[in-house]
């Protein structure tokens, strides 16, 4: 797997590829590299490929940092030989990595995030279904019969219409919606929370990403485990890469699902829909209050018309913001 000279730095600086489970120095945080990057894009060096080869004292001199920081840098920046030999093995699984300097990193996460967009990405399948138009689909693990029925319409109508599916691809609803579009051949995407290195390995997921059909991305090491955080962080993925999202099912004031709705609604990242009918959970009422979309159920029309009818209920959406994010 060939990295630009400055992909190869980010992922150097802020993965955990090549790393033991518990390292030291422990790789960058977002939090931590978007400072750096400012401060390295208004240095001499400028992007982050120059800081390959530097050593601690050069550092200290071109980014005016302190002893310790550094070192830090330095120590991460000089597991070349490992990272080559990780990024090998992930290749041979059918993994890739972007980072936000790639062009086919997703422009709309750079876009609508900015400095919260994943400085590395990993992935397997067509790289170049993330961004595609696209509806993101979400809502409970635990869904009754009348909401998984709806969730698998939504799917197949999202294949008939040619809008891929975004989710979580998680049990229940992210589950069902990508499950039937892929089966009617459509497309989808699903953004993990969890080991990507696992999850390609079932022989359905394997089949579409053969085909072309899917991606699998996620802005955690490809063998990481699941955690609540890890969920609530890739949320914003999600919404943040589809052209418009609907919430089938959500919980009132708790859950991944509220918590990203209501982060997507204040961000308006995208128009969110919220699924509207007399036995819809109090968390889809709260939701629609907090400025959510009514989705209708049943749908009032063919399901080949579904992203039309999507785009002309959400014509008076503001428009999404264009300028550029750092590297």
């Amino acid at each position: 797997m060939a990295l630009t000279p400055d992909s190869q730095a980010i992922v150097l600086l802020c993965s955990q590829v090549g790393l033991p489970v518990q390292p030291d120095p422990a790789p960058l945080t977002l939090r931590e590299w978007n400072p750096l990057a400012r401060k390295l894009r208004a240095s001499a060096l400028g992007h982050p490929g120059a800081l390959l080869g530097l050593s601690v004292t050069d550092l200290k001199s071109a980014l005016d940092l302190p002893e310790a920081e550094a070192e830090r840098l330095a120590r991460l920046l000089e597991r070349g030989g490992a990272l080559a030999i990780e990024l090998e093995r992930l290749a041979s699984l059918g993994i890739w990595v972007l980072t936000r300097t790639d062009e086919d990193y997703p422009q709309r996460l750079r876009q609508r995030l900015k400095e919260s967009a994943p400085a590395v990405l990993f992935g397997s399948g067509d790289r170049a279904l993330p961004g595609q138009p696209g509806l993101a689909v979400v809502g409970s693990r635990h869904v009754d019969e009348a909401s998984k029925s709806f969730a698998a319409f939504i799917g197949g109508a999202c294949a008939q219409c040619g809008l891929a599916v975004y989710s979580g691809a998680a049990r229940g609803v992210d589950a069902i919606a990508m499950g039937t579009a892929l089966e009617a051949r459509g497309t989808a995407v699903g953004v993990l929370a969890d080991s990507l290195e696992r999850a390609i390995r079932a022989p359905d997921i394997r089949s579409a990403l053969a085909r072309g059909d899917l991606a699998l991305i996620t802005p955690y090491a490809p063998n990481a485990g699941f955690s609540v955080g890890a969920a609530m962080g890739r949320n914003r993925l999600i919404y943040a890469l589809a052209d418009y999202a609907l919430v089938i099912t959500s919980d009132a004031e708790k859950g991944g699902t509220w918590a990203g709705a209501t982060e997507a609604l204040k961000a308006k990242w995208v128009p969110v829909f919220v699924l509207n009918s007399p036995n819809a959970p109090q968390g889809n009422h709260l939701l629609l209050q907090r400025g959510g979309l009514p989705f209708p159920d049943p749908f009032p029309d063919s399901p080949s018309t579904l992203g039309n009818w999507l785009a002309t209920r959400a014509s008076e959406a503001q428009p999404l913001p264009t300028q550029p994010g750092l590297f």
